[in-house]
């Protein structure tokens, strides 16, 4: 137990609420839980807080294509996110949403607070306007390439390449996602929130040990070029709060996020029956922890502390950013089979193998971290099986079955000694979760578990046993090494919740810090049950198969839609695209593919011959009404096995997705099996 009671509130970035968490987010969301499960381990109030990002122009992309409202697509994928959050053993004390009555209510006061501290300001700009559709732009209906490293297929506010900010109009070659179409300039008032009056108080708050010094080097240079004003307003056509005082004005989607941070601790307050004011006036004695991805650091380090401070509240203690997820040296792909969702990862893998090896390799700086899949199969199973449940799985047997399950009332004379080293090695384990060292703390660790193994091995209890007279000492022998196993899934008990709590069912007693003070003597225990089994690589296997099936299964949206989240293939040549054997086909069956969300399975006529395709249209027709209407296929496409079934071809469609999706009809005058030019 801490001497004194800290109270500390802990939030993550929002994950944004238009499609479905993946490793790499759990990346930063392991890493705030296992600080947070510390600091509960520890005795200190910590509560997390924590919401799904329901704002903006993607969600309403994303709604369109789907068909459906932004409010239910953001209702569905929450509830996704709330299913992978439990499966991955992650301990939010609340996840809400930033479309809540509290945040609307939080972000007009934030607003109203910064505007009558003469914060607020209006002003004309110059704003990309589709003619075609009669709108002004969101920043996300328009596409263009990057102004600062000329990366195309970048979206009018932020470059996914480089990370630089603009406006919409500084895109070179811009293009309107809505109509294909070349937007024009024209004036529109818009709202800014006065940055640029911050610029020496952020340069004194960047550098009070509140970041990272890489993250405090690099905002630096924001500071060093010259803050200018941000603008926190959008025109209608926009999914967001109104503002207030501005009719067919929007609140910018990273004005309201933020306070979903507040807006998710009032609900939290709300229902305990306390203030969450306490927590956010500039005199709470609580700390306030952010954890971020770096590529998002300019908001959490320029805007959202300058905005707090207009607002009269609190700044944060600290701003913890990590780097992105690379597998196998290389960025996520899809096509690789590496951009795992949550979901299929927790299909065949135990999400405590992932939070381990996270822990394992994380600290405290903003480096890219490397999922290498051979060295997280190795690390786990040698670690975790074969180090430290080993230890317990070796010592229950003997309790068990020779002492009837009960513990010997000491350890061996040798033991006392050990086990007080042991205790006394953590507060530099502890030390090295407080600053998210969290590689050291479990080098820490492990090397207890090896010694624990290494004692285990020398005494050897198996050979012990065969001499009666030696049937004591093997008790205080398997005692001491189930207690081992104890103290060591307690220190590990901030990354392996799971585990801990079949070591407490195991052993009949809480795993607490106190607790370890005194060894588990003279007390009885449950028959040991396997707690971790080793990673195969069929496991690894199968989880990179789905993900690449889920890949192919997808139907990619139209160019220059917020789906299209990587670039263009290689150009290829005349010749390569003349390879492809384009005929008519007709539909002679369509039938629903069970287990599958988007599949349809085609029966086609070419022309005497029929092939079995799958394909991604279930959102646009139902089967019914394709049978007997002819279409366009890649009839020498290779065969490819599916989860399915076999698919023998490729049916061709356009369009953005959801119900807007059509596939392509020749003429009445075709027929089966005829060559398309």
């Amino acid at each position: 137990m801490a001497d004194k009671q800290r109270k500390i509130l802990v939030t993550a970035a929002l994950p944004y609420a238009n499609g479905p968490l993946h490793i790499g987010h759990m990346l930063e969301y392991v890493q705030c839980d296992i600080w947070v499960r510390f600091q509960r381990l520890m005795g200190h109030h910590c509560d997390w807080v924590w919401a799904d990002d329901a704002h903006g122009t993607p969600i309403m992309l994303r709604a369109e294509q789907l068909g459906i409202t932004p409010l239910q697509l953001t209702e569905q994928i929450k509830l996704e996110h709330e299913r992978d959050i439990a499966g991955f053993l992650l301990s939010p004390d609340n996840f809400h949403s930033t479309h809540s009555d509290e945040n609307r209510e939080l972000a007009e006061l934030v607003y109203t607070r910064n505007r009558d501290a003469g914060l607020i300001r209006k002003r004309t700009i110059a704003q990309l306007y589709d003619a075609e559709k009669d709108m002004f732009l969101p920043d996300r209906y328009v596409k263009g390439e990057c102004p600062n490293c000329g990366s195309a297929d970048q979206y009018g506010d932020n470059c996914e390449k480089c990370s630089a900010t603009y406006d919409a109009t500084e895109l070179k070659n811009p293009i309107s996602v809505v109509s294909g179409s070349t937007p024009v300039e024209r004036d529109s008032e818009q709202y800014f929130f006065a940055l640029s009056d911050y610029s020496e108080w952020l340069s004194k708050w960047t550098a009070s040990g509140t970041l990272q010094p890489e993250i405090a080097n690099k905002i630096r240079e924001w500071l060093d070029s010259g803050l200018q004003d941000w603008d926190i307003s959008r025109n209608a056509p926009y999914w967001g709060f109104e503002i207030p005082d501005a009719p067919g004005k929007y609140f910018y989607v990273w004005l309201d996020a933020p306070i979903g941070y507040i807006a998710s601790y009032k609900n939290l307050m709300d229902r305990r029956g306390g203030d969450y004011l306490d927590a956010w006036r500039k005199d709470s004695d609580f700390e306030l922890y952010h954890f971020i991805g770096k590529d998002i650091a300019n908001f959490h380090t320029l805007f959202w502390p300058a905005l707090l401070d207009g607002a009269g509240l609190r700044t944060p203690n600290g701003v913890f950013c990590h780097g992105f997820l690379m597998v196998d040296d290389n960025k996520m792909s899809k096509s690789r089979g590496t951009f795992v969702s949550a979901n299929t990862y927790l299909k065949h893998l135990d999400p405590e193998y992932l939070r381990y090896y996270f822990a394992a390799k994380l600290n405290d700086g903003v480096a890219d971290f490397n999922l290498q899949l051979e060295d997280f199969s190795q690390r786990v199973n040698a670690d975790l099986v074969g180090k430290v449940v080993n230890i317990a799985s070796r010592c229950a047997g003997f309790i068990t079955k020779q002492f009837d399950g009960k513990l010997a009332t000491q350890l061996p004379s040798e033991c006392a000694a050990d086990y007080q080293a042991m205790l006394a090695q953590w507060p530099t384990i502890a030390g090295f979760y407080e600053s998210r060292e969290f590689g050291k703390a479990i080098r820490e660790i492990i090397q207890i578990a090896e010694k624990a193994n290494v004692y285990i091995a020398d005494a050897e209890p198996w050979v012990k046993i065969k001499d009666d007279a030696s049937r004591a000492e093997v008790q205080q022998i398997c005692t001491a090494g189930i207690n081992y196993f104890r103290l060591i899934v307690t220190y590990l008990s901030p990354v392996l919740p799971s585990l801990t709590s079949k070591t407490e069912e195991f052993l009949g007693v809480p795993l607490t810090l106190e607790n370890l003070d005194t060894p588990l003597l003279d007390h009885s225990i449950t028959k040991f049950k396997p707690m971790v089994v080793r990673i195969e690589e069929k496991n690894l296997n199968g989880m990179i198969e789905d993900t690449k099936e889920e890949a192919k299964a997808f139907t990619a949206p139209a160019a220059g839609t917020a789906l299209a989240d990587e670039p263009l293939k290689a150009e290829i040549e005349y010749d390569d695209f003349d390879k492809c054997d384009f005929r008519i086909a007709k539909i002679v069956d369509a039938q629903h593919v069970e287990g599958a969300d988007k599949l349809l399975q085609l029966t086609l006529d070419i022309g005497g011959e029929t092939r079995n395709v799958f394909a991604g249209i279930k959102s646009a027709y139902p089967p019914e009404d394709l049978i007997g209407r002819l279409t366009v296929m890649v009839a020498n496409l290779k065969p490819r096995k599916m989860r399915f079934g076999m698919s023998e071809g490729m049916v061709l469609a356009a369009g953005p997705g959801g119900k807007d999706l059509f596939i392509l009809n020749p003429d009445e005058g075709a027929a089966p099996g005829m060559r398309v030019k």
